[in-house]
């Protein structure tokens, strides 16, 4: 598996993706089904010593191999979290929350999106791709709970919004 993600990450630099993202120095990132950690590196690099990254998987060997690569490059602004939804992180205290290629293989979508709301700040971004799902079922996915509103759509990520309150209609 390790193999494979190396092969993708040649064919499709993770910092290409993350630059539709508008990650800034200090932003607070939650890297959401975070695996092995393709994203550690570029991420940590792009929100600088001030800033923080949240890598957060349900699989202690993901975790571990992003502490390795964590430690190995002296990234001292990664923080690791095992968990299948809750992040255990303050309200509004994220800039940006990246979920890519894992919503499909959710096994509460709904939850996941209520704690990534949670989490967002008012005027924070759902960076989102997931190359097994068409467009149609991205926006609905996402959109259908009234939780976030798509704000953009770039060449390999999907930004959303966050709306104002949890549930809008109530």
């Amino acid at each position: 598996m390790a193999l494979e993600f190396r092969i993708r990450d040649f064919r499709s630099p993770r910092a290409n993706i993350l630059s539709e993202v508008g990650l800034r120095q200090g932003f607070n990132v939650l890297d959401y089904g975070c695996g092995p950690g393709g994203y550690v590196l570029p991420t940590s690099k792009l929100v600088g010593e001030e800033g923080r990254l949240y890598a957060l998987d349900v699989t202690p060997l993901a975790i571990k191999m992003v502490k390795k690569t964590a430690e190995k490059n002296r990234l001292k602004n990664v923080e690791t979290i095992i968990s299948d939804c809750a992040t255990k992180l303050p309200d509004e205290s994220v800039d940006v929350a990246l979920l890519y290629d894992v919503f499909h293989d959710l096994e509460d979508q709904t939850a996941v999106l209520k704690e990534l709301h949670r989490v967002l700040k008012q005027d924070g971004v759902l960076s989102f791709s997931d190359h097994h799902l068409k467009e149609p079922d991205i926006l609905s996915m996402v959109t259908d709970g009234k939780l976030f509103r798509l704000v953009k759509k770039g060449e390999h990520t999907y930004s959303f919004g966050k709306n104002e309150k949890e549930n809008p209609s109530a």
